[in-house]
């Protein structure tokens, strides 16, 4: 396809906190045409874009076959989807949206379940002998309590997180320290750190999904934005997390940082995902980086590059239909440090 022709490209997830930012990035470029989408009527890229469609959520019987409709009648190239429960329901149908023209910005649906899955992922990088944070599963409070002192606590902090789950539902990290009365005057309420006790309170007798008890990590946390050809990589930028609210990052640095690179690289090849994914990585106790989670997708803070030049959403867009482009991506100006605040917006 020429690089001057338009290219018509269906967003959804216009609601997400990074939605207003990939738009603004792929705006960048004339030649996208773009619609927004979300299952909410007050996402908040319908203030500040023009062309919004409401759609169903993907729990919806009707998602999938809305979504053919809406690309096929809007002559869609390019569908990015940027919610994490679209993405396995979208790659099963890749060829479906294909025979209509629209290329999907999504892996194959293998290699999202297994992203997808922490207690796939982990098996699968231990298998590819990567080392990852000591971890093992459980399905019941008992075994949550019995993994969490194997692993030292209450001495030592112990996170947990549902195997299946996005957005930090579910994690919380054990911390003994957590129902003291300076954690109480001191600590957000929706403070991550609880107790054991209180952990298994909650859970009780209830059937539990897999759950991850995992060796708590101490150190600096980073997040590598990636662009990849079938797990390899075309380009890895990490970027140190300096400030962040409720999992998001706010404040950060882009760092050439040869251990992270090397060590995302080898996580992505193991995986064979494709596109735009990010990384998350924090320091264990002896400083070495371990992984703690994979999201397949543009992650809401990788416009954060703009202030390098490099554009990872319009790259996503223009290697989807075809375009090389490893010769488009600039040399980092590592360094390059960012803020990230709210803005208003009315409609």
């Amino acid at each position: 396809m020429s690089t001057s022709q338009p290219i018509r490209v269906l967003m959804t997830g216009a609601g997400a906190p990074g939605g207003p930012g990939i738009m603004h990035a792929l705006r960048q470029n004339p030649q996208i045409e773009l619609i927004i989408a979300d299952a909410n009527p007050y996402a908040s890229g319908r203030a500040v874009h023009a062309e919004f469609i409401q759609i169903p959520a993907a729990s919806q019987p009707e998602f999938v076959g809305e979504m053919l409709r809406i690309c096929r009648e809007k002559q869609i190239q390019v569908l990015l989807p940027l919610v994490t429960r679209e993405l396995e329901l979208l790659s099963q149908h890749v060829a479906d949206f294909r025979a209509i023209g629209t290329s999907v910005v999504v892996s194959g649906s293998d290699k999202l379940h297994m992203a997808n899955d922490k207690a796939l992922l982990i098996q699968t990088l231990i298998t590819a002998n990567i080392p990852v944070a000591e971890c093992y599963t459980a399905h019941s409070a008992a075994e949550i309590e019995m993994f969490a002192k194997k692993l030292g606590y209450p001495q030592k902090k112990v996170c947990i997180k549902p195997s299946l789950s996005n957005g930090s539902r579910g994690m919380r990290i054990l911390d003994a320290s957590a129902g003291s009365l300076s954690s109480f005057f001191e600590q957000k309420p929706n403070n991550t750190h609880t107790t054991l006790e209180n952990v298994l309170h909650i859970f009780g007798d209830a059937t539990l999904p897999t759950m991850l008890v995992m060796e708590y990590l101490p150190g600096e946390e980073y997040t590598v934005d990636a662009l990849l050809d079938i797990g390899e990589p075309l380009i890895i930028l990490p970027r140190k997390r300096i400030s962040m609210n409720n999992g998001i990052s706010v404040a950060g640095e882009f760092e050439n940082n040869k251990e992270i690179i090397d060590y995302a690289t080898a996580v992505f090849k193991a995986t064979g995902l494709h596109g735009p994914n990010g990384l998350q990585v924090k320091r264990n106790k002896n400083g070495e980086f371990r992984i703690l989670e994979i999201n397949p997708r543009l992650q809401g803070s990788t416009t954060t590059a703009l202030g390098m030049g490099i554009n990872l959403p319009l790259l996503a867009v223009q290697q989807a239909i075809g375009i090389d482009v490893k010769p488009l991506i600039p040399e980092p100006s590592w360094g390059l440090r960012f803020v990230r605040y709210y803005q208003d917006a009315w409609f």
